[in-house]
């Protein structure tokens, strides 16, 4: 076995302390220059050093975008491989065009003329003498024609590139295998008498195929792209009303995310774990596998929260799922990293999913409790060297966990699309064992045409209690302005008790949120000491604002003795009657005595302090002159009123804003484009009508009208970008 060595390969904090992997093996260090977005760097041990005397490519292409391509650039970067790096023209000054050594445009926004355009791609791999390319995950990762042009080094009318006597490597299997493992993965996995899930071994060629597929296996069933992945594509169908649907949805976002509409359809399994093993193969017939990554926390088919190892597998079931993925891998020649998905029911029956033929978005989690660098690996194996590890070098250090953060509201279906730039951005990156892959900045703008992740959140530790702790306290200090996010949700589920327990499944969010995400339910003690913070900041607030008039008058004398203010929240109304002690705060709220810190600062974005010992982070977000405070709290942000009594009791003699009928209205759920309308003025629509789909961060989104009657007016078209909120259709 190689000897563990410290690495610095990741845009994360560097700690002192080395107790998170115990190993009596030899450590040394490297030394290496990284390069970083934010400040700080993540140390980890690895088993597989780089060996700078090991053959290597001279020049890699990162055929994609966002956190996946600056991650590939890093460990580019470390191992001394120059970098190029493509980008759409809205993508100009993005991370990872000012990472890579060289950067090109290859088109417009859209991903079809941009980062799915196979003939630019190939037109800068022939420009800069690129030896290899790595495809990241989502786009041309899985596509087989992108891996046949360059396997073949073909441009299409053109001849054969040669680059220094040697063909274009795509970091990922040939178009053969993705092949096998994609569509024809089913065929494959039956010859080692595995079981997989019932479906249809081909391509759906239609509506009706599809509704008479879906009734001969039984509904609920899944539609979803044969190339697909990350939740794009993906629809499940529980009658032939949703089977319809769910084809036209599915179809038009496997086109617009994948450049490949073709679909699959199979049986959705009920109440299942979706548990995946990571496996890494070389071109010699060697093959490993990394252990599993739970992953069932989803919404829209897509995965929100992952964690490795998973509390629910046990190490004969581990050896079991491993030893099939790397028997399936290695059928195939397989010779890359990729992952073998499986769902898994209650009794620990594991079926065969699918096989992603790529680097997956969750793969850092792997990364920290293996200390295996996979994108290295995949580099190495790429050039057509050996495995350096055998299955005996692989153990469980520890526990991992990954949030993903997106710009996303998740009181909307757990998640609609959020667009705006980001005013101000901090990572939380001074946490000890904190991990964040992003590729934005502060500055960086989201926009409706890609995927709307700001940044996958790792936290890790010696036990999952650890990691879910950090990982609590890292939500808490992530400072995210300008867009939308789903750090409340987030937040919420690693402090919820069924999670907490690791009692999960796929439909864990519908089945702890029935009625929708609401925020951070608070007992009456949290909700007490959040308005005890809201009120001594409204103090302060005012304390600051004193105007002395140009008398010659010390600050305390200005400060009265008391407040009694009125704070409103969710609805309700709170008396607080504050006062100042010489080291804290006395606020009383519903008779109950509260001492607070008299450490609150207004101009910080994160605040530590506490009440009654209780400790607190929290960020306050706005404080405006009319006692408006808006407060992060225990991941959520609160709005809350403060008024002093005496003005709270004229403000009750204020008019309310009428609500607006909102069945006789469609509503932009979020900023998009519209790409169809179903209906016209003067069109009798029935309640719950399909009347336009608006498309999103590549998702396909179908809105219905809430109540039957004749369109007054149609205020949008195909083509047209909307913003949030705003009226598509009207009823009479």
């Amino acid at each position: 076995m190689a000897s563990l060595v410290l690495r610095s390969v990741f845009t994360c904090r560097r700690f002192s302390s080395f107790d998170f992997f115990k190993t009596t093996k030899r450590v040394e260090f490297l030394s290496r220059q990284t390069l970083c977005t934010t400040n700080g760097l993540f140390t980890i041990y690895t088993a597989d050093p780089i060996n700078p005397n090991e053959e290597k490519f001279e020049k890699i292409l990162i055929a994609n975008r966002g956190e996946i391509a600056c991650r590939v650039i890093r460990t580019c970067k470390e191992m001394g491989i120059k970098t190029v790096a493509v980008h759409s023209d809205v993508d100009s000054m993005a991370v990872h065009a000012k990472m890579a050594d060289e950067a090109y445009c290859i088109g417009p926004a859209p991903t079809s003329k941009s980062y799915l355009n196979m003939d630019a791609i190939l037109d800068v791999v022939k420009q800069t003498g690129t030896q290899a390319v790595h495809p990241g995950y989502g786009f041309l990762s899985e596509n087989m024609e992108f891996a046949r042009r360059l396997k073949c080094n073909k441009v299409e009318n053109e001849p054969v590139i040669t680059i220094k006597k040697s063909n274009v490597i795509k970091l990922t299997p040939a178009f053969f295998a993705i092949l096998l493992l994609s569509i024809l993965s089913p065929i494959a996995w039956m010859a080692f008498e595995c079981k997989i899930t019932p479906g249809f071994d081909g391509v759906v060629k239609d509506i009706e195929d599809c509704i008479k597929i879906a009734n001969d296996i039984g509904y609920p069933v899944m539609i979803k792209a044969s190339a697909g992945g990350g939740g794009k594509g993906m629809r499940i169908a529980w009658n032939d009303k949703e089977a319809e649907e769910g084809f036209k949805l599915s179809r038009d976002e496997a086109a617009s995310s994948f450049g490949d509409d073709r679909l699959l359809v199979e049986k959705f399994i009920d109440n299942p774990r979706h548990i995946e093993i990571q496996v890494l193969c070389d071109k010699h017939g060697n093959a490993l596998y990394l252990n599993e990554r739970e992953c069932s926390i989803q919404r829209r088919n897509q995965k929100v929260i992952e964690e490795a190892p998973s509390s629910f597998v046990d190490p004969a079931m581990r050896k079991a799922m491993g030893e099939q993925a790397t028997a399936l891998a290695l059928a195939v020649g397989y010779d890359s990293a990729g992952t073998v998905e499986f769902l898994v029911d209650s009794k620990k029956n594991f079926y065969f999913l699918e096989m992603n033929t790529r680097l997956q978005v969750e793969h850092p989690i792997t990364e920290c409790i293996t200390g295996v660098d996979l994108v290295h690996q995949m580099i190495r194996v790429g050039k057509g060297h050996k495995l350096n590890l055998k299955q005996s070098d692989i153990p469980v250090r520890g526990w991992a966990l990954e949030s993903r953060v997106y710009a996303e509201d998740p009181y909307k279906h757990f998640g609609l699309p959020s667009v705006g730039r980001l005013y101000k951005y901090t990572e939380p990156l001074y946490i000890p064992k904190v991990r964040c892959d992003s590729g934005i900045k502060e500055g960086s703008e989201i926009s409706i045409y890609y995927d709307p992740m700001i940044c996958k959140l790792v936290t890790y530790g010696d036990t999952r209690k650890e990691a879910l702790d950090t990982m609590v306290k890292a939500l808490d200090s992530y400072v995210i302005r300008g867009v939308t996010h789903n750090i409340p949700l987030l937040r919420d589920i690693m402090t919820e008790e069924r999670f907490v327990k690791g009692d999960i499944s796929t439909n864990y969010l519908t089945t702890v949120y029935p009625e929708g995400f609401k925020g951070k339910q608070l007992t009456n003690v949290e909700r007490n000491d959040m308005l005890a913070l809201a009120g001594c900041m409204y103090v302060k607030d005012s304390i600051r604002s004193v105007n002395f008039l140009n008398q010659p008058r010390t600050l305390e004398s200005n400060i009265p003795k008391s407040w009694s203010v009125v704070a409103q929240v969710n609805d309700q109304d709170f008396l607080l009657r504050i006062s100042i002690k010489k080291d804290h705060y006395k606020v009383v709220v519903d008779d109950q005595i509260l001492e607070v810190e008299r450490n609150i600062s207004l101009s910080v974005p994160v605040l530590e302090t506490s009440v009654d010992n209780r400790p607190y982070t929290v960020q306050l977000i706005t404080l405006d002159a009319s006692g408006h405070i808006r407060l992060r709290f225990q991941g959520t942000a609160y709005n809350i009123n403060i008024l002093p009594a005496d003005a709270f009791s004229l403000n009750q003699h204020m008019l309310t804003k009428p609500k607006m009928n909102v069945a006789k209205v469609v509503i932009a759920p979020m900023p998009g484009m519209v790409k169809h309308v179903a209906c016209r003025v003067g069109d009798m629509v029935a309640e719950g009508q399909e009347v336009c789909i608006i498309e999103a961060m590549k998702m396909q989104n179908s809105l219905s009208i809430g109540s039957t009657g004749k369109v007054k007016a149609v205020n949008c078209k195909p083509g047209e970008t909307v913003e949030d909120e705003q009226i598509l259709i009207e009823l009479e």
